[in-house]
């Protein structure tokens, strides 16, 4: 069999991305700048928020999330297992703990049910915030969590939803970003999500005051002239009563998370084609979804949720490797030799050694259920329609199955 070169994600970067780095290259801005306004507007406008704010990592935006909303040593945090480190690191970074969620095994997602074994298991049943991570492409149905939810301060971790809309009960369209149901919702701008400025984050919230403390807290929590006007007699030249042009407050600890200039113009230039970006990773995905469906009963896509339109980030195939005689590592490797790179998403956060240290052995077996199975394809928009055929079929020969007959497995098993 031929072989290719498939990463299982990559960054689209053409001409017009190029042209706009260099226009800043020569420019009299690098950091922070007019580009870092300019991304902020347009990326709120783009999910329907009335505020951004650009960081320089997901990772990042999500400590600025807790610490903007004062959540800290005594408070609790419920997340859902199936998600990225970063999603739990930053609730250690600002001093508060962990209380994981379980997931459903088809689609990877924290569920009504899931939340409230969580709130159950929380010391005192006291909680201060949720972060609801949308995996995949795919939106967590927040309005069908229970009324505990409403105590609570709720963010949204949408690093793989960029472009997603969400559906209410009475049919209204929401876009994931623009907050309806959340304080807040943050984004990674890394080279393999949706739109990339190589690295970077951003948060997105309807609440001014969050929005400005969070943009206080990105550099260093420092507050200049124009903050000050409530208390300009400490801005004051004692001999010629002039404002000192200079003066500038730390009130409290921040630290320098801030994009620069650079970076912005690539994610400007990237926002334009988002569109395009979202059309054809969907494309993709769906042509998966129909040659996946052809491999019989132990090799499927992920479940569509309802009340979701998604942004997919990543092609997952549900695959049971026990039931099929094989190992997930082996198809890995074999697939590697191929050209085709693979991966998964994710080891279960709280089956991490820090993890378990910290709050012992924990069952649950939604997350435990989707991790044995899981396996991202390759998805990213230059991809072609052929690549993603070659893909299967190479996938179906090392797991001795057809695309065309999906009989061959079953009769064998049987």
């Amino acid at each position: 069999m031929k072989t290719k070169s498939l990463p299982y994600s990559r960054q689209f970067i053409d001409e017009d991305d190029i042209e706009a780095v260099v226009r800043t290259l020569r420019s009299d801005w690098l950091t922070t700048g007019p580009q870092v306004e300019e991304f902020e507007k347009r990326f709120a406008r783009d999910v329907d928020a009335d505020y951004a704010i650009a960081c320089s990592s997901g990772t990042a935006a999500l400590h600025l999330l807790y610490l903007a909303n004062n959540i800290g040593q005594g408070d609790l945090v419920i997340i859902p297992a199936m998600t990225f480190l970063a999603t739990a690191n930053a609730v250690r970074y600002s001093g508060a703990e962990v209380i994981f969620s379980d997931v459903d095994p088809d689609t990877g997602l924290m569920n009504a049910s899931h939340f409230k074994d969580a709130i159950n298991r929380s010391p005192n049943q006291k909680v201060k915030a949720i972060c609801a991570v949308h995996l995949n492409g795919q939106c967590v149905d927040l309005s069908s969590f229970c009324k505990e939810i409403d105590k609570m301060i709720v963010f949204e971790d949408a690093c793989h939803s960029l472009g997603a809309f969400r559906w209410s009960k009475s049919g209204q369209k929401f876009r994931v970003g623009s907050c309806s149901r959340s304080k807040a919702t943050m984004f990674s701008t890394h080279a393999v999500k949706a739109i990339t400025t190589g690295e970077g984050g951003i948060i997105t919230t309807n609440d001014k005051r969050l929005a400005l403390r969070l943009k206080k807290l990105r550099s260093h929590g420092v507050v200049r002239d124009r903050d000050l006007e409530n208390n300009e007699a400490v801005n004051l030249d004692e001999k010629n009563n002039f404002k000192q042009p200079w003066y500038y407050e730390m009130r409290e600890l921040g630290f320098n998370y801030r994009l620069s200039d650079i970076h912005c113009a690539l994610g400007i230039s990237q926002l334009k084609k988002l569109k395009y970006f979202i059309e054809r990773r969907n494309s993709l995905r769906k042509r998966y979804e129909s040659h996946l469906k052809c491999l019989g009963k132990y090799v499927r896509p992920l479940k569509l949720v309802r009340n979701c339109t998604p942004a997919w980030h990543l092609s997952v195939a549900l695959i049971d490797f026990d039931a099929l005689g094989v190992s997930r590592t082996e198809v890995i490797n074999k697939l590697r030799l191929l050209g085709i790179g693979t991966q998964v998403h994710y080891i279960p956060v709280h089956q991490q050694p820090y993890y378990k240290d910290r709050y012992g052995i924990l069952e649950l077996p939604g997350a435990s259920a989707y991790y044995s199975k899981c396996l991202s394809l390759p998805l990213w928009p230059a991809m072609e329609t052929e690549d993603v055929d070659f893909v299967m079929e190479s996938l179906a020969k090392i797991l001795d199955l057809t695309l065309e007959d999906n009989t061959s497995f079953d009769a064998k098993a049987n």
